[in-house]
């Protein structure tokens, strides 16, 4: 079956990957019925590194444990400009319900974020680029691991990524549900928020549920302090400024006659920026202490430092903006995109290198679905614009003089 990506309702795609959209489709449902999590994605590391090779790329192995870097020179690259382009590769611990024909193979396990898009993008990108050539200097493909809240940036970081590869800048897209589809939306500074975790125990006594006046009991610490933490955000932080708190789970307990000596909240964290962000660490720590030894209990905290909000580099982003504008057009462009809630990890890599996170719409209204849903999969119109617009970024930034 041939699979048509028409221009007409779609950012314009280059001749080079409408050529060859049925074998990254099928790369794209494949990735998506092999789903991997965190660390295990052997397999799609071995599809990722055999096309590149077949490709002409020089591949390495083994940053972030199962991460694949491709190297592409072309022209007089020695002391030439040098280009990273990132895709993230993990799956989510998610049961699929799509019922589509190529959903997960493997239980528990699916691609509910569209990574598996991104990395079949940034393939056909590849391809072409080897193909066409029409640059000078070095190109490198960035398939990173784990993303899904392991730190895969930070392993691949740590491990030498950008001493082993040096760049002098780095992009990376993420599809976003709630925009037009095939619609590019970008922004200097802010793009993402931090996220953090907090592991908050709370130690009471254990007893007998029909005698709570010979216990301490932690649950009923725990669910003051879920509504006391939202006073932190409502009565704390400037209204002007962002941030989240939310008690995703709380753990405690078997029996209902029995008052367990702990309970578990485990809390997600965000902010845009650092002050606040350090801030929402000492009132989540001193609010859950506080809190406790009001009702003759004790709390531990473990706060986890995780992702820092996506900051994009101002000359950076300028520059996918004016690629966009002239390839992608600007009717194609979001306008006055705000900052995004979501986090990522690809924050630790722009620590390090200048560059842009930027996204392109999934879809939006009847029969969309949000990231981190059962029932979510990536857009595949979206492949060959956003391949295109890869192609067309790497060329512009490694033109030929």
């Amino acid at each position: 079956m041939t699979h048509h990506f028409p221009n007409d309702g779609m950012a314009p795609v280059l001749p080079e990957v409408q050529a060859i959209c049925d074998e990254m489709l099928a790369v794209r449902h494949h990735l998506h019925a092999h789903p991997e999590l965190a660390y295990q994605e052997v397999m799609t590391g071995d599809l990722v590194a055999e096309k590149l090779a077949e490709w002409g790329y020089e591949v390495h192995r083994g940053l972030g444990i199962t991460g694949v870097v491709g190297t592409l020179r072309r022209g007089r690259h020695e002391g030439g400009k040098r280009l990273s382009l990132r895709a993230d590769m993990d799956a989510l611990p998610i049961e699929e319900a799509t019922g589509l024909p190529y959903a997960s193979r493997h239980a528990g396990k699916m691609h509910a974020c569209g990574h598996d898009g991104h990395t079949a993008t940034l393939l056909a990108a590849a391809k072409v680029l080897a193909q066409r050539g029409q640059f000078d200097g070095t190109l490198h493909l960035v398939f990173q691991p784990a993303e899904e809240g392991h730190g895969g940036a930070k392993k691949m970081v740590e491990d030498g990524l950008f001493q082993l590869f040096p760049c002098d800048a780095l992009y990376a897209f993420h599809n976003e549900p709630g925009y037009p589809a095939g619609h590019f939306g970008f922004r200097s500074g802010v793009m993402y928020s931090s996220s953090d975790t907090a592991i908050i125990t709370v130690r009471g006594t254990g007893g007998h549920g029909a005698m709570p006046h010979a216990a301490v009991d932690p649950i009923v610490v725990a669910s003051h302090l879920v509504l006391a933490l939202q006073t932190i955000r409502s009565r704390e932080i400037d209204p002007n400024d962002m941030a989240v708190v939310t008690v995703g789970a709380i753990h405690a307990g078997d029996a209902p006659n029995v008052i367990p000596d702990t309970c578990e909240l485990r809390v997600t964290v965000r902010a845009r920026s650092p002050e606040v962000r350090q801030m929402l660490r000492e009132r989540i720590t001193a609010m859950a202490q506080a809190q406790a030894a009001v009702h003759r209990a004790t709390a531990e905290v473990d706060y986890r430092w995780r992702y820092p909000p996506v900051m994009n580099d101002p000359a950076a982003t300028d520059f996918a903006v004016a690629v966009a504008r002239e390839h992608v057009g600007e009717a194609w462009m979001i306008p006055d995109l705000q900052p995004l809630q979501a986090s990522d990890d690809f924050a630790l890599m722009l620590e390090e290198v200048p560059g842009n996170y930027f996204i392109v719409g999934n879809g939006m209204g009847e029969g969309g679905c949000m990231v981190h849903n059962a029932g979510y999969d990536f857009n595949d119109a979206l492949l060959p614009v956003t391949a295109s617009y890869w192609v067309h970024l790497a060329e512009a930034y490694l033109r030929r003089s």
